[in-house]
């Protein structure tokens, strides 16, 4: 009887040494192959990416306290309910404005 339990005493330290093996395959660190230093070294070339990276927006994009004249937005929103919007004029850095024609795109000669 003593013979039954060393072999089946083997047979569980065989099987726990082939699942060790099997969920050893499943780890998420590849040791062979590692760009670091060490393993529990951290990520400092993205750390130096995310502190260099140029931040688009200016620093008065933030500012929530925007100054305006009361008494001309309310004008400009009853010109809107009314349908009498003033047409703004052209944005361009020319002084000379061009006007279209019915026969295509206007041409400044």
């Amino acid at each position: 009887m003593a013979r039954s339990n060393s072999t089946s005493c083997m047979k569980q330290v065989a099987l726990g040494a082939v699942l060790s093996l099997c969920l050893a395959a499943c780890s998420d660190f590849y040791y062979d192959r590692r760009d670091s230093v060490h393993l529990s070294a951290g990520d400092a070339n993205a750390n130096n990416i995310a502190v260099q990276t140029i931040d688009l927006w200016p620093r008065e994009a933030a500012n929530r306290t925007i100054h305006t004249n009361g008494e001309v937005s309310q004008k400009a929103i009853e010109r809107y309910r009314q349908g009498k919007v003033i047409q703004p004029r052209g944005l361009g850095t020319s002084s000379v404005e061009v006007a279209p024609t019915n026969n295509g795109p206007a041409v400044q000669q």
